[in-house]
Formats: structure tokens, sequence, C-alpha cells
């Protein structure tokens, strides 16, 4: 799975974007770079059944943006991602890959 499907799949289950639960974590302070992973994890399955992988996601995106590595960009293997800039504006909205 793609790191932007691990995102799709997080809108679809929890109805909210990628870009409002960032938004929701920031209010809660856990933008802060001291702020565990865990710590994080814990708030998204409790208040939305996320499992580890969803929320070590978007764990990275609360901490640094919606930019990835090069290493899975294009590389067609199963975790392969088409761009290294990760869309968190919702499905309905995201401008149609190469």
């Amino acid at each position: 799975m793609s790191f932007q499907a691990y995102l799709d799949a997080i809108e679809e289950k929890t109805g909210l974007t990628p870009r409002e639960l960032v938004r929701q974590a920031q209010d809660r302070g856990f933008h802060d770079p001291s702020t565990p992973a865990g710590t994080i994890v814990a708030w998204l399955k409790e208040d939305y059944g996320l499992g580890r992988g969803h929320a070590m996601a978007l764990v990275h995106v609360v901490k640094n943006g919606p930019r990835i590595g090069d290493r899975h960009v294009g590389s067609g293997g199963s975790h392969s991602d088409a761009s290294g800039e990760l869309w968190l504006d919702g499905k309905a909205t995201k401008p149609a890959g190469p």
C-alpha cells in the first residue's frame, strides 16, 4: 500500500481529510518534536479506531509535513507513490495522477 493509499484509507475510515486530522493534532500540540509517536497513535486509535500502520502514516505527516522521501516514489513496488508530495485535502479534490 502506498503512503497516499494509507492517507486515502484514513479518510474513508474517519470521514475526515488528512489535513483536518493534522489540524486536530496540531491543536493538541502533537506537532511538537518532543511528542512521542505513540501518543499520536493512541489518540488516533481511541478517537478514530485507526490501526498502527495507518496511524504511523499520519504521524509522519503531523511531524514532517506532506513531503515524503524519494525512496518509494516511482519505484513500481507495492509501496510506490506517484509523487513525493502527499495530497492532504481529500480524495474528491485530488488532481489526476500521471
